[in-house]
């Protein structure tokens, strides 16, 4: 509905309301069965048993599932052959990593009831010609309001009364600088919301003046109330690392039914007993799927989540660390997320050359800044030893500064009264106080240059109209000062009679600024292959400037409005967003399509933001990113990460992290596929050439879960590798087995099967038995692949990262080797798993063999690096 362009007195028609007395008794309760209360509905949340069974949705999952129920039912079909040691702890495992996702995850989203507590709790409002105060939920559409500074906006509503009336409406636009309000204003009825100077709207809050409104929607139909339909409806979607470990499951499925066909039909046509070969078929369908890898995964993000909050982010749900890692282009807010979000004087002009304000100030302006401080109602204060904004953000950035330059707002108005004002207008454009100064009045009137401009005598005009437009092509915000003296003060103080004749101080140029490590943070993207863009709901001219302060718009990139990006269809959209750096003007339903636009081209967006307009795009991006003190509590329940030093530097911080963390997930998979690989191929060899299995399945698995487990997760805290800022992001649908990781997998699995089965040879052949073989077999594997977890630590040569640089490594292999040796050594333990002793010969042999890996892997690095000394260095940021 446009409640802006509308007639005035047709909205009250068409409400049914009177702006004298307000609704009465009935009315009110005719709307509010109409109607509903003044609040944001929301969906049922999921209970904790619903968020448990979420975790069990994944492929890898349901196949560890599926085999430990079959291995369940082995056990009591044949007891001698099968156990129930190997179901449990399978299950064990499955059901840690869900507990462990659960506690994570139950922070859930809850973006609507942080709307709904936005609102104030109660509203002055006119009823039956009585003024009271009412709980805000139960306003109706027709509900006379009053509101004055500081007060929260509870619903929609149409101004039909107001004096100096200004609202921050950042939340919802994304505008640092205060709307000025007006009653006889022309809207158009396609206007932007910033645009709406004679609406006000739920959520935002009253900085300055009063006003009487009509209140046009309530709850749902509100302007944040649409917002809140976004939330409920954009759902969130996977992440590049939930994709990858599903396909990966996927894959892992479809080899462990392959391999245990081709060792069934082995066995039959080998004529092995069925019940036996069912067994080492499921044996070896379990060896392909690394069970302790769903837990492993899980366990790495969490330990990455606190790594993440001694970088000043907190994460609400485990798979976004990875994702960051991920992201190759980040689509920021640019007000208080890039900027301050605080207005600033940066430029001061009296005489000659406008003077910076970081410099020392020439005596002139220093004047200027005493004249414009005296015609500031804003104050700034220290409380609890930090520095407090009161008031207008533009008069007190001039108070601000005052400071800043030894000039103190209460020295002033002590020694220089004000004695009366004319409060500033959105009509006149201007502010003017009188102040007492020996025996004679001094005017000071500051206000827009073009229209102060008109009523000054004296001053360089010229010059000022100049350092103007100087001025407003940086995208600063111009403040005119100007003065006259006067014998006395008029019997009626009014605009025509006291602001004129005046002479022009000087001007004051004030910007929101870019944080101070903002462009080299954005630097640092483009480095890392990341492009950098702005979304913001403030004026192009503004935003573009800011932007190529800091580097994000750049020549042959352009800018655009939200008008003018409505007009273009989804698919040209699609076609043509990697042309733009900047989104001026925009709509939180513009943002949303921003996003997906970039994601369609294949693109992991990270979004940042911090007000109610950035919350459905910050749900919709792969990641979003929420501002922790400026943020409200809306962007921050709908963000996967809360940003508590709302610094975007921040940002490329998480990136980092979170490219090590992936790097070391994918360093996890690698140890335990090869590891698995090996097993597999030991067994697989084995059967068909000397059908006979060398390990039994519960050796498998204790070297699944208790040899691998601890080396893979020492690999998950690793740290990121010194050039991992300089490697282009890893593609969204990037296999995670790109690169060299299959061939890696295969060379390793061929390594440890070849020392495996040797192992097993020369046990059997000089012990004389089977179980001897699988001892020496089990020994081999068990330590080969313990010592290849310092193998997959770096792509460099161990001699070059040293065995330091990773403490948790050396603990884990120091306590699986312990547990290797107490298995092996506590006869009840041994007999249980089907191990023997041996001499010392074949004991020095096996760790021999175990050492061969790590011979491997380093001739094998060597090469690699040989060959990457011919390559050129590559950067995804050049494809943008």
């Amino acid at each position: 509905m446009n409640w802006h362009s509308k007639d005035l007195m047709s909205i009250v028609s068409e409400l049914k309301s009177d702006l004298t007395v307000g609704l009465n008794s009935t009315q009110i309760r005719d709307k509010t069965a109409d109607y509903g209360e003044n609040k944001l509905k929301s969906k049922p949340k999921k209970t904790t048993a619903q968020r448990f069974a979420e975790q069990f949705k994944d492929i890898m999952v349901i196949i560890l599932i599926i085999a430990a129920i079959i291995s369940f039912i082995v056990a009591i079909v044949d007891p001698e052959n099968g156990d129930f040691l190997e179901p449990f702890i399978i299950l064990a495992i499955v059901t840690l990593n869900a507990t462990l996702g659960v506690i994570q995850e139950s922070k859930a989203e809850n973006a609507l009831e942080a709307l709904q507590n936005m609102s104030s709790p109660t509203t002055k409002v006119l009823r039956d010609g009585q003024l009271s105060v009412v709980s805000s939920e139960k306003l109706v559409p027709g509900d006379i309001i009053k509101l004055e500074a500081g007060d929260l906006i509870p619903a929609d509503c149409r101004i039909f009364e107001c004096a100096s009336f200004k609202v921050d409406e950042s939340t919802l636009t994304g505008e640092s600088i205060p709307v000025e309000k007006s009653v006889n204003t022309t809207v158009l009825p396609g206007a932007a919301l910033s645009e709406r100077t004679n609406m006000i709207y739920s959520g935002c809050s009253v900085i300055n003046g009063r006003c009487s409104a009509l209140v046009v929607s309530t709850g749902m139909d509100t302007e944040i109330g649409k917002i809140a339909k976004l939330l409920d409806t954009e759902e969130s979607s996977l992440t590049p690392l939930q994709i990858k470990l599903s396909k990966l499951g996927k894959q892992l499925g479809i080899l462990a039914f392959i391999i245990c066909f081709i060792i069934f039909i082995i066995g039959i046509i080998n004529g092995m007993n069925i019940m036996n070969i069912f067994i080492t078929s499921v044996s070896l369908a379990v060896a392909a799927i690394p069970e302790g890898l769903p837990a492993i995964v899980t366990i790495v993000l969490a330990l990455g989540v606190q790594k993440m909050v001694k970088k000043n982010a907190i994460v609400r749900k485990l798979p976004a660390v990875e994702t960051l890692g991920s992201a190759n282009v980040i689509c920021s807010d640019k007000t208080g997320t890039l900027t301050q979000n605080k207005m600033t004087v940066t430029h001061i002009w009296s005489e000659n050359e406008p003077e910076q304000i970081e410099n020392e100030l020439s005596n002139k302006s220093k004047k200027l800044l005493e004249l414009a401080i005296l015609c500031c109602d804003g104050s700034v204060e220290r409380v609890d030893g930090k520095i407090v904004h009161i008031g207008d953000p533009t008069e007190t950035s001039i108070v601000y500064a005052g400071i800043n330059h030894g000039i103190k707002q209460s020295e002033l108005k002590a020694n220089i009264p004000r004695c009366n004002e004319i409060p500033f207008d959105s009509d006149r454009k201007l502010m003017t106080t009188i102040h007492k100064a020996d025996d004679k009045y001094m005017v000071v009137v500051k206000g827009a240059f073009d229209v102060l401009a008109k009523k000054c005598i004296a001053g360089d005009i010229k010059k000022a109209t100049a350092v103007n437009e100087e001025m407003s092509e940086m995208a600063l915000r111009v403040i005119a000062v100007a003065c006259k003296e006067i014998d006395e003060i008029p019997p009626l103080v009014v605009p025509s009679l006291i602001e004129d004749e005046l002479t022009l101080c000087g001007l004051i140029g004030m910007i929101d600024p870019p944080r101070t490590n903002a462009k080299k943070s954005v630097a640092l993207c483009k480095k890392a292959g990341i492009r950098p863009v702005m979304i913001t709901g403030d004026h192009i001219i503004t935003a573009s400037a800011i932007a190529k302060q800091l580097g994000i718009l750049n020549e042959g990139e352009k800018a655009i409005t939200g008008l003018d990006l409505a007009k273009l269809s989804d698919v040209e959209l699609v076609n043509t967003i990697k042309d733009y750096s900047v989104y001026a003007r925009v709509t939180p339903q513009d943002k949303i399509r921003i996003v997906k636009a970039w994601q369609v081209n294949g693109n992991v967006v990270a979004m940042s933001g911090d007000g109610v307009n950035d919350a459905p795009a910050l749900k919709a991006a792969d990641i979003g990113c929420a501002m922790g003190i400026t943020g409200t509590d809306v962007a921050k329940s709908a963000a996967d990460i809360i940003l508590t030093d709302d610094n975007f530097s921040t940002i490329v911080q998480a990136v980092k992290e979170g490219r090590g963390i992936y790097d070391n997930i994918k360093k996890a998979v690698k140890f335990l596929l090869s590891c698995n690989m090996g097993e597999i191929l030991t067994v697989l060899l084995a059967m068909f050439f000397q059908h006979e299995t060398p390990l039994l399945a519960i050796q498998i698995l204790w070297i699944n879960l208790v040899t691998d487990g601890m080396p893979a997760l020492a690999l998950g805290m690793e740290p990121a590798e010194k050039d991992i800022m300089k490697r282009s992001p890893q593609a969204k649908y990037e296999n995670i087995f790109s690169g060299s990781m299959i061939p890696d997998i295969l060379i390793n699995g061929v390594v440890f099967s070849i020392i495996t089965l040797l192992g097993f040879y020369l046990g059997k052949t000089i012990i004389g038995t089977v179980a001897a073989g699988r001892t020496m077999a089990f020994i081999v594997l068990s330590f080969s692949q313990l010592f290849h977890a310092f193998n997959v630590r770096s792509s460099h040569s161990l001699f070059e990262i040293g065995l330091k640089s990773n403490k948790y490594m050396i603990w884990a292999f120091g306590a699986s080797s312990l547990l290797i040796l107490i298995l092996l050594f506590t006869p009840p333990l041994s007999r249980a798993f089907g191990l023997v002793n041996l001499n010392l010969t074949l004991y020095l042999y096996a760790i021999g063999f175990s050492l061969t890996p790590v011979l491997t892997s380093e001739i094998q690095k060597l090469c690699v690096k040989l060959y990457q000394k011919r390559k050129k260095p590559y950067n995804l940021y050049d494809k943008f």
